[in-house]
Order: structure tokens, then sequence, then C-alpha cells
């Protein structure tokens, strides 16, 4: 009998907290910190326009003169994230993200933001696979 390939959708966190591109980097840090989160697909529109992570804030944060009240969402985030379908296959998801360093994985079916693959729902998946 052969196993069921595991997919993204078997572990992804379903039904992610988004945030719009035009919030202000005070928002997205509260929104984290109320869900104890670290990464935020930014909608524009109602579609994808990137991600923005705990670290990207503390990063554009450090910079001179700047406001995380004044300064939108869509500074920080990265505009071209790591993005795969529900049906895609664990094993390539995780193995694309450790080649590139990526700390999590956007998915989409569709044009919509269903779920997000951290490395934390990685660690349950092999934590599931050696038992």
């Amino acid at each position: 009998m052969t196993k069921k390939p595991l997919t993204i959708r078997d572990y992804m966190t379903e039904s992610p907290h988004t945030i719009g591109s035009e919030q202000t980097l005070a928002m997205a840090h509260s929104l984290m910190r109320e869900h104890a989160i670290r990464h935020l697909p930014v909608l524009h529109g109602g579609q994808l326009a990137g991600m923005v992570t705990v670290r990207d804030l503390h990063l554009v944060e450090t910079l001179k003169d700047v406001e995380p009240d004044a300064v939108r969402v869509e500074e920080a985030m990265t505009p071209d994230p790591y993005v795969v379908a529900p049906s895609a296959l664990l094993r390539d998801v995780a193995a694309e993200m450790a080649e590139r360093k990526l700390g999590s994985a956007i998915v989409v079916d569709g044009k919509k933001v269903v779920g997000v693959f951290t490395t934390v729902d990685a660690l349950r998946a092999l934590v599931e696979a050696i038992g």
C-alpha cells in the first residue's frame, strides 16, 4: 500500500490573518502581537501584493525618521513572496524554502490566499513524520 504524498494543504495554517498594503507598520505590529504571528500576507484590492514579517518591520523601523504610525506596510513588505498551491508537495516546498532560506510560503488557491506555511508548520510536519 502506497502512502498518499503529503501536501501543503495538510500542514498549512489555514485562513491566515492578512493586512492591507495601505495600513501602517504600527497596525501590522498590533496584528502580529495580538495573534502571536510573524508573517502577514499583504493584500491590495483583495489581491496578494506581498508579505511582511516582523523582521521586515524592525528593519524599516531602524531607519532614520521612520514613524510606524505614518509608514505604510507596502514600504516594508516583500513584493514577490514565495507562493504555492494547496496541492504543492510538502517535500518540494520544504526543499525550496531551505534552498532559498525562506521562513514562509503563501498558499494561494486561484487568486485567493487560503493559507500560510511557515517554518513552524514545517517543524510540526517533521515531528509527525518522525513520530
